[in-house]
């Protein structure tokens, strides 16, 4: 009994770090952008990211998938993941601030719903999905606070952080169907995503990749903690929580992250915040419990 419940603890503080880690990611985006464009950001986060993944996996004795049918299709997931988010959440907070972006992360859950009920056409959505989606449509409009022509926030900008967190929607069917069934260590795979993903930002960096050189200890900083433990150390938490306390509980740290970015939001950046972001961000987030079914919908059955 000990055992069991020493293993049950065990992924508490991963789970937190993870949620500390990615909640922190859109400050550090902030951060990065003081020397660095959309694109260096992009880059060095996937670098250092890599960098880190592929020590651990020496260390540990993994070895990086062979096969090049999925190499390719972890390519693509590094897309999906990684390069495509990563350059357009931060041309983003180019305009919109960092709590903003990580109030609109929390709609990856729903955005992966939509992306699986499109692959599987064939399959009807449930009434609890259509419930979710529908609230968390409302909590997005709630964020942005429509009523206000989006305040502030340029449109393109909104549009980009939507087209990024449907990127993360899209990855996670695509991962199921074409990289799962292979049955590869998840270390090995996310070692070689993200060093496929630096790979292909390469260019993309070394054609525009520094906005100034006026490297100040905090952007530096910043830009270590992004890629080192944002998306290096994160992904390895990730799969902690998933082996101890499985893939369930581990995906509710998509609640925890608004939470943290709103916080080091306002404190460290002394960024505005407007009543409707974070009641919009609950709102958002009752819906992704929804279409989860993590929060039951009452079925009232009638008696003749």
């Amino acid at each position: 009994m000990q055992g069991i419940s020493s293993k049950r603890s065990s992924w508490v503080p991963s789970y937190l770090a993870l949620g500390l880690a990615w909640g922190c990611s859109f400050i550090f985006i902030k951060l990065g952008l003081e020397f660095l464009t959309p694109f260096g950001v992009a880059f060095g986060r996937c670098a250092l990211g890599a960098a880190t993944l592929l020590i651990v996996a020496r260390l540990r004795g993994y070895e990086l998938p062979k096969d090049p049918k999925v190499r390719l299709h972890i390519w693509v997931v590094a897309l999906l993941l990684n390069v495509i988010p990563g350059i357009l959440f931060a041309l983003a907070e180019t305009e919109v601030t960092s709590i903003l972006a990580g109030i609109i992360n929390a709609v990856t859950p729903l955005m992966t719903i939509i992306a699986i009920l499109l692959v599987n056409r064939e399959e009807k959505p449930k009434a609890f999905q259509l419930v979710g989606l529908v609230i968390g449509f409302v909590g997005v409009l709630t964020v942005l606070g429509v009523w206000n022509g989006l305040g502030k926030n340029p449109l393109w900008a909104i549009l980009v952080l939507l087209m990024a967190v449907s990127c993360y929607g899209i990855s996670f069917p695509y991962t199921r169907r074409f990289v799962m069934p292979h049955k590869l260590k998840s270390e090995s795979v996310v070692s070689l995503q993200l060093l496929l993903a630096a790979i292909t930002l390469l260019p993309l960096y070394l054609f525009d990749g520094i906005a100034k050189d006026e490297y100040r200890l905090g952007p530096v900083l910043g830009m270590l903690g992004l890629g080192v433990f944002g998306s290096g150390f994160a992904y390895l938490w990730n799969f902690k929580v998933m082996e101890d306390a499985g893939s369930a509980i581990a995906s509710t740290v998509t609640y925890l992250t608004p939470l943290v970015a709103v916080a080091v939001g306002l404190v460290f950046l002394n960024e505005k915040i407007s009543w409707h972001e974070p009641v919009g961000a609950l709102i958002v987030l009752l819906g992704a419990a929804i279409a989860q079914e993590r929060i039951k919908i009452n079925r009232s059955s009638s008696h003749p």
